[in-house]
C-alpha cells in the first residue's frame, strides 16, 4: 500500500502568538498552522477562551520541544472580581453566591497573598481539561456532575498585588506548571471572606519567553498572503525555547555517535541535568541529558531541514 503523502510544508520554528480573548488555544493553533501551511504544529499549554496572552506555537521539528515548554514556569496578570463566586470560577460562569466586600485594603490583601506562596497542593477545578475515568472534567461539569479530584503539587514563586479598586484586585502571578489561576482566585476570595472569581487573565511569560515579542493573531492574518520567506522570518529558532539550559558542543566524531543514539563523553560538560546539544558546525541537533556515567545521552534529536 502506498504511503499517504503528508500535506503541508516542513517549516520549523517557534511563533510567539498573542492569543486573543474569545477563541480556544486549539482554534488559534489551527489558524497559525493554516497560514504557514505547516505539516505539523502544536502549542505549549492551553489558555481558556476567556484568557489572552502568550501562546508559543511550535511548528515542525519544534514540536519535539513543546513538552519541555509545557513543563516550564508561567507568569500571569489576572483581575479578581471579589464578592461573587461562579460555577466556573471565572466570568464565563453563572454567579452562584454573592457576599459583601468589606474591609478590603492593600495591606490586608498583601497579608493574605503571603499564605499562597511556595509549594502546595491544589485541587483542579471541575471546569478543567483534566480527565476522570476517560472523560474531561469540564464535560462532566456540563452534565451537572461533580467528582472527587486528586490534588496536584504546584509552586507559587511570587504573588503580588499590583492594584486594588473597590471590589477588584489585579495580581501578578509567577507559578509552576499545572497551576489553575481560577482556583487560586477562588481561594484568595475565600480567605478574604467574600469569595471571588477571575474576570480577566493574561499570560505574560512561558519559560524563557515573554510577551514583549508577541505577534497578534490579527497582525498575522493580515500577512497570510505574504511570501513564506517573510512569514518564516517571524519564527524563532527551535533552541530559543531551551535557552535556560546549558549548551554542549560536540566535535564531528561525538556528533556522529550521538546521532546514532549513543551517549558520548564531552569534556567540561555539566555533571547533571538537561542540555542543548550542538554539532561541530554549531547546528542545534537536539536535547540531551547527563546520564549516571556522566555521558551526554540523546533524548530528542532534530532532523536537519
Amino acid at each position: 500500500m502506498a504511503k499517504r503523502r503528508r500535506k503541508g510544508r516542513p517549516v520549523s520554528g517557534i511563533l510567539l502568538l498573542d492569543k486573543p480573548v474569545g477563541i480556544t488555544s486549539n482554534a488559534a493553533l489551527q489558524k497559525v498552522k493554516w497560514i504557514y501551511k505547516a505539516a505539523k504544529a502544536g502549542h505549549t499549554g492551553s489558555l481558556d477562551p476567556l484568557a489572552e496572552g502568550l501562546l508559543p506555537i511550535c511548528l515542525g521539528e519544534a514540536t519535539k520541544i513543546s513538552a519541555y515548554l509545557l513543563d516550564a514556569d508561567k507568569r500571569y496578570t489576572t483581575t479578581v472580581k471579589l464578592g461573587e463566586k461562579t460555577t466556573t470560577a471565572d466570568a464565563e460562569g453563572e454567579v452562584i453566591e454573592s457576599r459583601p466586600v468589606e474591609n478590603i485594603s492593600a495591606q490586608r490583601v498583601t497579608e493574605v497573598l503571603q499564605n499562597f506562596l511556595g509549594e502546595q497542593e491544589q485541587i483542579p477545578p471541575m471546569y478543567s481539561a483534566v480527565k476522570h475515568e476517560g472523560k474531561r472534567l469540564y464535560d462532566l461539569a456540563r452534565e451537572g456532575k461533580e467528582v472527587e479530584r486528586k490534588s496536584r503539587k504546584i509552586t507559587i514563586y511570587s504573588l503580588e498585588l499590583t492594584s486594588i479598586n473597590a471590589d477588584e484586585l489585579v495580581l501578578d502571578v509567577h507559578c509552576s506548571k499545572g497551576t489553575y489561576i481560577r482556583t487560586l482566585a477562588e481561594d484568595i476570595g475565600e480567605m478574604l471572606g467574600c469569595g471571588g472569581h477571575v474576570s480577566a487573565l493574561r499570560r505574560t511569560s512561558v519559560g524563557p519567553f515573554d510577551e514583549s515579542n508577541c505577534m497578534t493573531l490579527a497582525s498575522l492574518e493580515e500577512q497570510a498572503d505574504a511570501p513564506f520567506a517573510e512569514l518564516d522570518a517571524l519564527l524563532l529558532p527551535i533552541d530559543n525555547g531551551l535557552n535556560h539550559w546549558p549548551e554542549v558542543r560536540l566535535d564531528a566524531n561525538s556528533s556522529h555517535y550521538l546521532k546514532q543514539g549513543q551517549p558520548v563523553l564531552v569534556p567540561k560538560a555539566p555533571t547533571e541535568g538537561w542540555v542543548r546539544v550542538y554539532d561541530a558546525s554549531d547546528n542545534f541537533i537536539g536535547v540531551g541529558e547527563v546520564d549516571d556515567d556522566g555521558l551526554i545521552a540523546p533524548r530528542r534529536l532534530m532532523i536537519a531541514s
